[in-house]
C-alpha cells in the first residue's frame, strides 16, 4: 500500500469529521487510556514554558526570512528615498534662491532625480518581494496546519465545530501574511524613517531632535500601543463571532432541508442576522478607534512640524543655522510622520493576530488521540496479512464504560470475515482501533504478526484501510474521486476497479463517462451508485487488508443486499472486514461473527 493512499484515507476522514457539527463532544476528544507502559510514553509531552502564541507563528514563518528580509530592506528603502526626495528637494529650492552657480547644486539635482526614480523602483520591488514572499510563507504554514489536523482525524476534529475549523484553516491562517505584510514590514520601515530623521535633526539642530524624536516615539510607540490595547478584546469577540457565524452558515446550507422541514429556518436566520450585526458593529469601533489614533498621529505631526520649524527659525535669527538648513529640518518634521501613519492600523491589524495565532494554537496543540511510539515496529507492506484480535477493550473516555470489552477475533489471510451488529454495539469503534484513529487500554491486535500499538499509525492505515461509514464523495469527477485512492493507477486499473464494483456499466452509460462531475459528496448520485463508488475507491487502494465499515448504510433492503452481494464476490482471495448490520446478501462469506454491546456473542 503506497503513501498516497494513505494521504486519501486521512483525507476522507478529515473531511468526514470536520462536517460534525457538535461543540465538543467529549467521546471524540478525549482519548482513552493506553493498554501498556509503553503506549503510555507515547502521549503528547507536557509543555512547561509554551511561547506566546504569536512568537510561535512567526517562529513558523521565519524560515522563510531569505525571501522577506530584501522586501522589508526594499520597503524601508523606499519609504527612506521619499523622505530624501522632499528634504533634498527642499535644499535646493533654498539654496537656489541664493542664485548660486549650477555647479553647487548640480549634485542636488542629480539626487533628486535619483530618489524620485529609485523611490518607484523600490516601492515596486517591496510589492513584489513582499507578496511573493508572504505567500510562499503562508502556504508552507498553511500546509503544517493542515499536517497538525491530520493526525486528530476523525476521533479529534470533533472537537472543532466544523465552521469554526474551516474558519481556523482559512481566516485565522491567512491572519499570518498581515503580521509580515501589515505589521513587520511597515513597523520595521518607520523606525528606519524615524532613527533616519531623528539623526539627521541631531546632526543640522541638536535641540530639534530632542522634540522630533520625542512627538515620533508618542505617534510611533504609544499611540499604536493604545490601539493594541482597545482592540485586543474586539479582535478576540470578532473572530468568535466569526467563526459562528461560520458554524450557522454550514447549518443553513447542509441543513436547509430538515431546518425547513421542522420550522426552524427562521430562528438560525434570525441568530445569522444577530451574529452578522454584532460582527458590523465590531469592525465599526474598530475603525473608529483606528480613525482617532490616525488623527492624533496628524496633529503630533503638524505640532513636530510647528516646533521644529519653530526651533530653526529662532537658531537662525541667531545667525546658528543657515537658511538651507532651516527648510530641511522644517521638511523632514513633516515627512518624517508619513512612514509612521501606517502604524495605527498595523496595531489593529497585530491584534487580530493575536487572537488568530492563539486559535491556531488550539489546533497545533490538540493531543492526537493516538500517538506513535518513539521507535515504530515496520509492518509488513504486501499481502494478504492475516489479523488477530485478543481480549480488546476500548474505552471513549477514561471514566467512561468500554465500547469494546473483551472481544477476541481472527481474520484468517485471504477470507472474508462480516462483523454483524446493531447500531451502537461497537462494531466501527473496532474499526478505528484497527486503523489506529483510537487507542486500546487492553488486550492486542496483531496484523501479519506484529503488534498493532507498536506500528505507527500511518503504517497501519497503509495495510489496513478501505471504506469507512462515513466515507466522504468530493465534488470533482468519477476519474479523480477513485484516483485518490491511488494517483498513479493505470486506465486498465480504474476500468478493473469499476468492474468488481459493478459500477462500469453505470459510468458508460454517462454523457461525460469517466469525467462526469459527481457533486457535493456523491449528491448527483443514487445511495447504491455512491456506494458501488466508494467500493472501488477501496478496491484501487488495494491494501492487504481491507476493511469496509458499513457500506450499505443508507439503503434500501434490496439493495443493500445486493451491494453486499458484489463486495463480497469482489473481494474473493483478499483479507477482508465487513462490517454491517444487515443480514442478507451474506451467504458468500467465509465467516461470521456478531458483536452485541461491546462483546462478541455466539452465532
Amino acid at each position: 500500500m503506497t503513501t498516497h493512499t494513505q494521504t486519501a484515507t486521512h483525507a476522507s476522514h478529515t473531511t468526514s469529521a470536520s462536517r460534525a457539527n457538535a461543540a465538543a463532544p467529549t467521546k471524540a476528544a478525549a482519548p482513552s487510556h493506553t493498554h501498556s507502559a509503553a503506549h503510555t510514553t507515547n502521549s503528547a509531552p507536557t509543555r512547561l514554558h509554551t511561547p506566546h502564541p504569536t512568537l510561535r507563528l512567526l517562529r513558523h514563518l521565519l524560515p522563510y526570512w531569505r525571501r522577506l528580509l530584501p522586501a522589508a530592506l526594499a520597503s524601508a528603502g523606499s519609504d527612506l528615498a521619499a523622505a530624501a526626495l522632499m528634504a533634498t528637494a527642499a535644499w535646493l529650492i533654498t539654496r537656489a534662491a541664493e542664485q548660486p552657480p549650477l555647479a553647487s547644486v548640480s549634485l542636488a539635482i542629480v539626487a533628486v532625480r535619483a530618489l524620485a526614480l529609485g523611490r518607484g523602483a523600490l516601492r515596486y520591488a517591496d510589492r513584489l518581494l513582499g507578496h511573493d514572499g508572504v505567500l510562499r510563507a503562508v502556504a508552507g504554514f498553511r500546509t503544517r496546519v493542515y499536517e497538525a489536523l491530520v493526525p486528530l482525524a476523525p476521533a479529534g476534529t470533533p472537537a472543532f465545530r466544523s465552521g469554526d475549523l474551516l474558519t481556523r484553516l482559512v481566516d485565522d491562517v491567512d491572519a499570518a501574511q498581515n503580521l509580515l505584510l501589515r505589521v513587520l514590514i511597515p513597523t520595521a520601515a518607520a523606525c528606519a524613517v524615524a532613527a533616519t530623521a531623528t539623526g539627521l535633526a541631531t546632526a543640522l539642530l541638536p535641540k530639534t531632535s530632542v522634540l522630533l524624536g520625542l512627538l515620533l516615539v508618542v505617534a510611533g510607540v504609544l499611540v499604536p500601543a493604545l490601539v493594541l490595547t482597545l482592540s485586543h478584546h474586539a479582535g478576540r469577540a470578532e473572530k468568535q463571532s466569526r467563526a459562528e457565524l461560520a458554524v450557522l452558515t454550514v447549518d443553513l446550507t447542509q441543513g436547509a432541508a430538515d431546518l425547513a422541514a421542522y420550522g426552524a429556518r427562521g430562528r438560525v436566520d434570525e441568530r445569522a442576522r444577530s451574529v452578522s450585526a454584532r460582527i458590523a458593529a465590531l469592525e465599526r469601533r474598530k475603525a473608529l478607534t483606528t480613525a482617532l489614533a490616525s488623527a492624533v498621529v496628524l496633529l503630533l505631526q503638524g505640532g513636530a512640524t510647528v516646533g521644529v520649524t519653530w526651533l530653526a527659525v529662532r537658531a537662525h535669527a541667531d545667525g546658528a543655522l543657515p537658511a538651507t538648513h532651516l527648510t530641511v529640518l522644517a521638511v523632514l518634521a513633516l515627512v518624517s510622520f508619513e512612514a509612521l501613519t501606517p502604524l495605527p492600523a498595523a496595531a489593529r491589524q497585530l491584534a487580530e493576530v493575536q487572537s488568530s495565532a492563539r486559535r491556531l494554537a488550539d489546533v497545533l496543540d490538540a493531543p492526537p488521540p493516538v500517538a506513535d511510539p518513539p521507535a515504530p515496529t515496520p509492518l509488513p507492506a504486501t499481502g494478504p496479512l492475516g489479523v488477530d484480535i485478543t481480549d480488546l477493550r476500548v474505552r471513549h473516555r477514561p471514566d467512561g464504560p468500554p465500547a469494546l470489552d473483551g472481544v477476541s477475533l481472527r481474520v484468517p489471510p485471504g477470507r472474508r470475515v462480516v462483523l454483524l451488529g446493531a447500531s451502537g454495539s461497537g462494531k466501527s469503534t473496532l474499526i478505528a482501533a484497527l486503523m489506529r484513529f483510537v487507542p486500546y487500554e487492553a488486550g492486542s491486535i496483531r496484523v501479519g504478526g506484529r503488534e498493532l500499538s507498536d506500528c505507527a499509525g500511518a503504517d497501519a492505515r497503509a495495510v489496513i484501510t478501505g471504506m469507512a461509514q462515513d466515507a466522504h464523495v468530493f465534488h470533482t469527477t468519477i476519474r479523480a474521486n477513485l484516483a485518490l485512492a491511488r494517483p498513479d493507477a493505470t486506465e486498465a486499473d480504474l476500468l478493473d476497479a469499476a468492474r468488481r464494483a459493478r459500477l462500469l456499466d453505470w459510468i458508460a452509460s454517462l454523457p461525460n463517462g469517466w469525467d462526469t462531475l459527481v457533486g457535493g459528496d456523491g449528491a448527483t448520485m443514487s445511495g447504491g451508485q455512491r456506494t458501488r463508488l466508494l467500493l472501488a475507491r477501496a478496491l484501487l487502494a488495494d491494501p492487504p487488508v481491507l476493511v469496509l465499515d458499513e457500506p450499505t448504510e443508507g439503503l434500501d433492503p434490496h439493495t443493500a443486499a445486493a451491494v453486499l452481494t458484489d463486495i463480497l464476490d469482489a473481494t474473493r482471495g483478499r483479507t477482508t472486514l465487513l462490517v454491517t448490520h444487515a443480514h442478507s446478501g451474506l451467504t458468500a462469506a467465509d465467516e461470521t461473527v456478531t458483536l452485541d454491546r461491546g462483546r462478541v456473542v455466539p452465532n
